[in-house]
């Protein structure tokens, strides 16, 4: 009998600042759209949290500081979200306490989460979950904010790809425990359409190490895939749910819910689902749209050799 289970990828999930307060009007649910049937189909959900919860009314000296009141935590529960990174640029934005009770509350509500913790060795600590048979193990990571890198004290799991040997060792020691082993890593610049040098060469390290898919994200718009020795490289995943102003020529609006299939513990299947935001609302994208996100994904894939249906299956 074969043991499959869906694991379904999305990119930073902003779910603060104007998004707080529409899902304050509109219900928990109004941020999903029509994408939430997806979401509860079974597997496992995962995304990039890009914001504090909290009650914290002391934001840290930045830009663009995010945080969504405690009760949204029921957006995240509805769509059935399993892990959510928070390594990344906004888990400090209201600093430690902030963290902590971010932490805190997704621990309340059974909600899985990598790559922040209240000392290093809580921050490096992976999820493991299994599903149907399957165990599936997620590290969290970020090369962002890096006067936020836990130590003794609270704070992000931080990495560059310049001094990749405390994440390999992490990998190196999950490896044996899971049947798939996936790096959901915050990093590199914003707006950016390709993966630099480094990052290329850092994400064949990790794979060469044992890793089966690296779930990347931080551009804000989605990026190429790389199939990697029968393994999945999403250097970017992009937006999914957010209020931010949309870049015409980039389209930060776009993005896809990325489905893969495991069968008998291997990597079996892979589909992109092309989605647009619109009024903080993630939608499937239809018509024009889904054509315009599949063509610009096979276009930016094509460096890599790798080849998309205008369907959206991945051949691996």
């Amino acid at each position: 009998m074969e043991n499959t289970c869906t694991i379904r990828f999305m990119g930073d999930v902003m779910i603060g600042r104007n998004v707080n307060l529409k899902i304050s009007e509109s219900g928990y649910e109004y941020p999903w759209g029509d994408v939430l049937p997806l979401l509860r189909q079974e597997g496992v959900n995962i995304i990039n949290l890009e914001a504090a919860i909290t009650t914290s009314k002391r934001p840290v000296n930045k830009v663009f500081n995010f945080k969504a009141d405690p009760d949204k935590i029921n957006t995240l529960k509805v769509a059935n979200i399993h892990v959510a990174n928070i390594a990344n640029n906004h888990i400090g934005d209201y600093g430690i306490d902030g963290l902590e009770e971010t932490i805190r509350i997704l621990d309340h509500h059974s909600i899985g989460h990598a790559g922040a913790g209240i000392n290093i060795a809580q921050a490096k600590k992976p999820i493991i979950i299994k599903e149907n048979n399957i165990k599936i193990g997620i590290i969290g990571c970020t090369d962002n904010e890096p006067s936020w890198r836990a130590n003794l004290h609270p704070g992000t799991f931080f990495i560059t790809v310049d001094d990749p040997e405390e994440l390999e060792s992490e990998v190196v020691k999950l490896r044996s425990e899971v049947d798939v082993l996936i790096i959901s890593i915050h990093w590199g610049p914003n707006m950016e359409i390709e993966p630099n040098k480094r990052q290329i060469e850092f994400a064949h390290r990790l794979i060469d190490l044992g890793v089966d898919i690296i779930h990347g994200h931080s551009a804000h718009i989605f990026q190429g895939i790389e199939i990697y020795k029968g393994k999945i490289i999403l250097y970017d995943t992009g937006d999914f749910i957010d209020d931010y102003v949309v870049n015409e020529l980039l389209r930060n609006d776009r993005s896809f819910l990325f489905e893969c299939i495991i069968k008998n513990k291997k990597l079996s299947e892979f589909k992109l689902r092309p989605v647009i935001i619109q009024n903080m609302q993630v939608c499937l994208a239809i018509g024009h749209n889904k054509e315009y996100a599949i063509a610009r994904m096979q276009y930016l894939s094509s460096v890599f050799g790798t080849r998309i249906t205008d369907e959206g299956e991945v051949v691996l």
